[in-house]
């Protein structure tokens, strides 16, 4: 008889684990590290190991992964893509590795790092990448095959001729640099930071809008080939030999073992020297080289019984926090950081954690003095795991963010919904040269020659203190400021000089909409800029509008409308907005044929897929001379969808709304009807 202790335990941890599956493999969230979850999903195995009745045939050991998302289509995989199992202990490894080189007299096992990312499938015809896919559940996954396409070191056609269907496995990753300045923007955003590379290679990979993936900087390994026995390959290690003369990317890691002594120095060797590497690995996987022998040894419902992966434990040191400073970035986010006693975590020494918001210091309850356990989320970005212990005759206190900006000391405000607290004033040192540098951006006033490094020099002589000091620069004012070089420093020049600044004066007359994106105002991009442009028309009624008003329009939310109110609120980026009238900085839009009244005005169109007559950025600049609203995503109120070839999610979400859906012939024939000619496109 099993106790009813017992048996409520291991409903407990089913429970549990399908969870934290639905948050790691679905939604991209993970709650929990990697060794609480194998510790979880250990204690389960060892319950249904010991009391078999308690192993229900939907239990999470039986499965691979989570199922796929509803928003993408569905792959059924010609090949399982099955789990690993994973050895939790230094025995678990050696049964394995006696399991396995004892089934024959004079084999080897295959060691490769295992890269912290996400497994996909891919498959080429004739040569030709035609389409990839996530694990999923095992038995089918995710169309991510537009995605894939972003990912620059995906093979798109194979260096060796090759017939027919071919199948590979893959693991895509982000680079440690890459993962790092992804969290340095959210965070700049206030948006959710990604837990650990693999977290966020699954959200990018995932994204219903390939041109956020692109923007990631994804990459990806491949390791195996779903059919290798069908290249003419008869053992792993060639069949990685092979792939590579392919085309295909594979990490170079794997060395072949011929007894359980070098599988544990491989281990050993690449604890410390994994640290080096430019990508987050989590432990070793083990594989039997010989393939003929895995067919015999064959696999479980969710795993291979030839190969197994050995988790390197994390590490984990306590240290004391020193002190508790706030920094202000680019957008103006004030971010607590702890500073630490120096102590040497995964390769490196660790001075400094960032906290993130006020409310994550709140939760784990950091203070000064405090002795914390400090690791490196996906071994890359120091975090505070937890308070260990705390001198109370320190006297120490909670931390609390500043009332102002500890730089400029304008009010920090906090926006509804965010957890960042910010500095609203443009012109505060800490954002000035970002800001800067995004204002001449060809995306804000395009003013050429005014890049990273004349900037940089401009603030540091002092010859500029705000953006609209921009429009008081002379040539003479300029030339002789020195650019820091690699080597040495060189004068801007009088011909420089005089081009930066016949650059600024043509800049005044830029569009009302570059104006705004140029401004940095939270939320409003290229997109946005455009949208409050032509629903205002210029820019004093744009300041005046109200929170309700602004989301009102289509395309403005009222996230990004409490932004709008808040930096026009702020008499610092009034004080910006007189100084560039009064250097003749054009703050208006001409109205005289922007399409307000015209014959498609209040219609919302969205559109999706890739068009051929036109971008679809010309397309929907066409829509907005007739008058329309092009927001980016689909609503309750768009009345037109719009598509072209291999349209996006918004297909579907647009008939789950009944929304009318439009060809590209279609399109352009209402266009015509509407009265469009195709010399209004540049007047928008």
């Amino acid at each position: 008889m099993v106790s009813g202790k017992i048996t409520e335990r291991a409903r407990w941890l089913r429970s549990e684990i399908d969870r934290h599956n639905r948050l790691y493999y679905v939604m991209d969230a993970p709650e929990i590290s990697d060794a609480r979850y194998d510790e979880l999903m250990s204690e389960l195995l060892e319950i249904e190991k010991n009391h078999p009745e308690l192993a229900e045939a939907d239990s999470p050991t039986k499965r691979v992964g989570g199922p796929p998302r509803d928003e993408f289509s569905r792959v059924v995989h010609r090949v399982p893509m099955l789990s690993l199992d994973n050895a939790f202990s230094a025995e678990d490894l050696r049964a394995f590795c006696r399991r396995t080189l004892g089934q024959w007299e004079a084999g080897e096992l295959c060691c490769e790092l295992k890269i912290d990312g996400l497994a996909v499938t891919l498959t080429y015809e004739d040569g030709i990448f035609r389409n990839g896919a996530t694990r999923g559940d095992g038995n089918e996954g995710e169309d991510v095959t537009a995605n894939l396409l972003t990912v620059q070191t995906l093979p798109l056609r194979l260096h060796e001729e090759h017939s027919g269907i071919l199948e590979v496995r893959g693991e895509v990753f982000m680079t440690r640099e890459a993962f790092a300045a992804l969290n340095e923007r959210r965070e700049e955003e206030g948006q959710p930071l990604f837990a650990n590379p693999r977290n966020a290679a699954a959200g990018s990979l995932r994204q219903l809008d390939p041109g956020v993936t692109k923007r990631r900087n994804l990459d990806i390994f491949v390791y195996q080939a779903a059919d290798p026995e069908a290249m003419g390959a008869k053992s792993h290690y060639e069949m990685l030999q092979m792939l590579r003369l392919w085309g295909f990317p594979v990490q170079g890691t794997e060395e072949l073992c011929s007894s359980i002594e070098q599988v544990e120095t491989y281990i050993a060797t690449w604890n410390e020297k994994r640290h080096t590497l430019p990508y987050a690995t989590d432990g070793v996987v083990v594989k039997i080289d010989e393939l003929a022998l895995r067919t015999k040894l064959g696999s479980t419902t969710r795993a291979p019984r030839w190969a197994i992966a050995w988790k390197y434990p994390p590490e984990e040191k306590q240290t004391t926090v020193s002190d508790i400073l706030v920094s202000v970035g680019r957008t103006g986010a004030l971010t607590p950081i702890a500073v630490l006693e120096p102590v040497r975590i995964s390769g490196s020494v660790v001075k400094r954690a960032s906290l993130h918001n006020a409310d994550e210091v709140e939760r784990k309850d950091i203070r000064v003095k405090d002795t914390v356990l400090v690791r490196k989320a996906g071994e890359i970005i120091p975090e505070i795991v937890k308070v260990v212990s705390r001198d109370d005759a320190a006297g120490s206190r909670p931390f609390e963010m500043p009332a102002t900006c500890p730089v400029c000391g304008s009010a920090v405000v906090r926006l509804p919904g965010e957890a960042a607290h910010r500095c609203p004033n443009r012109s505060c040192p800490a954002q000035l040269r970002e800001g800067l540098i995004h204002f001449a951006s060809r995306s804000g006033m395009d003013i050429q020659g005014l890049g990273e490094k004349v900037v940089e020099a401009l603030l540091e002589t002092g010859t500029v203190s705000g953006l609209a000091d921009v429009y008081s620069l002379t040539p003479e004012m300029i030339e002789d400021i020195r650019l820091a070089g690699e080597k040495s420093e060189r004068k801007l020049g009088r011909k420089s000089a005089e081009a930066i600044v016949r650059s600024i004066e043509a800049s005044k007359n830029r569009p009302l909409s570059n104006l705004l994106a140029a401004l940095g105002i939270r939320f409003a991009g290229a997109r946005v800029a455009g949208i409050l442009a032509d629903g205002f028309g210029d820019i004093d009624a744009l300041s005046a509008a109200d929170a309700g008003k602004l989301a009102a329009i289509e395309g403005i939310g009222p996230v990004i409308a409490a932004s709008v109110v808040t930096f026009f609120a702020d008499e610092a980026n009034r004080e910006t907005i007189e100084k560039l009238r009064s250097a003749g900085v054009r703050l208006s839009e001409e109205k005289t044929r922007k399409g307000e009244n015209g014959p498609w005005s209040g219609v919302s169109i969205v559109f999706t897929g890739e068009l051929e007559r036109a971008t679809r950025k010309e397309a929907e600049t066409v829509a907005r001379v007739l008058g329309a609203a092009t927001p980016s995503s689909v609503s309750a109120r768009t009345k037109w969808l719009v598509c072209g070839a291999s349209p996006g999610s918004k297909l579907q979400k647009a008939r789950s709304l009944g929304v009318e859906i439009l060809d590209e012939a279609t399109f352009w024939s209402m266009a015509r009807q509407a009265g469009y000619r195709s010399d209004q496109a540049s007047e928008v």
